[in-house]
């Protein structure tokens, strides 16, 4: 039997993350027997959320200390060490972007094919934010093939390289995801939402993902209608904000903090309505999974419209106040049919099974 291809993955975590749930979506999907993953994180004590399965798999995960441009010189030095020592490489795909510039041209010397990977098409105002937006210029340059998961990820991050980059479908198992009134019963009991309006997001609590907008609109919602509650699900240490706000608000009897969860399908079945007032985004593969589960959706309408792959989709603008997103919201608290968008999603090419297929061929080709 032949040794099959490695391919090395370049991820700051491997937590229940966009990006990193998409790449293990395909990684479950692809022939193992002729693509093998890696994956390179930055170090930590902690045990990640994809760690078992992906060693599972068949994959191995290193470990690199974080890059805080002090420590460049070090870095770069770990990355010449791995790369040397690691010849059964032959292509590193990148994820985490930021420090991608200090060992690009490594890699190159170490004849690996090298992919860059847009996962977002946007950034805070903030120093930092701007400094990393500088790390990655020189990334459109260096690397051999650019990837996006939108057009609007792509030119954020490749400018008037983007034209070149090619777009990689944020995938899921569509088939995982279709409704289920079993489940959603399931469900609703173990969370408590028995005769409950309820309302649902997904994402780490970053700035980005816009929290105290998420909780003005649902506090509105409550005004309305007083058995609604509202789940968040996702990594929820790096935003004590949230909890501060839910306390002022009086909403703690309503609103639910389930953290990282590894049963989205099921969760998603619970839900009434989907909520995503982002600030920015790539193409989130959230919004695909709520879509492939019948969900309505409100989103923001700063994220891009390739993701309204079935009428499930509407967008708002956050320069609408919470009160009008509550209004939009409570059109639909009288219920809804949950339709099987299975094909939908399949049609518009964001079934795994079949993108699996495509980058694997892709790999081997190159």
């Amino acid at each position: 039997m032949n040794t099959p291809i490695r391919v090395l993955h370049v991820f700051a975590s491997l937590d229940r993350g966009g990006a990193e749930t998409m790449i293990m979506n395909v990684y479950r999907s692809i022939d193992r027997e002729k693509v093998q993953f890696d994956f390179i994180v930055d170090d930590s004590k902690k045990k990640y959320d994809y760690e078992e399965e992906i060693e599972y798999l068949g994959g191995n995960i290193y470990r690199i200390p974080k890059y805080k441009a002090k420590n460049y010189f070090s870095y770069k030095s770990n990355w010449e060490s791995m790369l040397m020592s690691h010849k059964e490489w032959k292509i590193v795909h990148i994820h985490h972007t930021v420090p991608a510039f200090t060992y690009l041209g490594i890699a190159k010397k170490n004849q690996l094919v090298t992919i860059v990977h847009s996962h977002t098409a946007g950034a805070t105002k903030s120093i930092k934010s701007i400094l990393k937006i500088l790390f990655r210029l020189p990334l459109r340059f260096l690397a051999e093939y650019l990837f996006a998961c939108s057009v609007s990820a792509a030119k954020w991050m490749f400018g008037n390289k983007s034209s070149k980059a090619i777009i990689i479908n944020n995938s899921i198992d569509s088939k995982r995801y279709i409704f289920s009134a079993e489940k959603r019963d399931l469900m609703r009991t173990e969370l408590n939402l028995e005769n409950s309006f309820t309302i649902g997001h997904i994402g780490n609590f970053s700035k980005a993902k816009n929290y105290p907008f998420i909780l003005d609109v649902f506090n509105e919602v409550y005004k309305q209608n007083q058995f609604a509650k509202l789940v968040l699900i996702g990594k929820n240490d790096n935003n004590p904000e949230v909890e501060r706000r839910v306390k002022e608000l009086s909403l703690e009897k309503n609103v639910i903090v389930t953290g990282v969860r590894s049963d989205i399908s099921d969760l998603l079945q619970s839900l009434d309505i989907f909520l995503f007032p982002s600030l920015h985004e790539g193409l989130p593969v959230t919004l695909i999974e709520a879509q492939a589960s019948g969900l309505k959706i409100l989103a923001s309408d700063t994220i891009t419209n390739e993701v309204a792959i079935t009428d499930n989709v509407e967008f708002m603008s956050l320069n609408k106040s919470a009160k009008a997103w509550a209004d939009r919201i409570m059109k639909y608290s009288d219920g809804y049919e949950r339709k099987d968008t299975s094909q939908e999603i399949i049609d518009a090419g964001y079934d795994v099974k079949n993108n699996a297929q495509e980058l694997e061929q892709f790999y081997l080709s190159i």
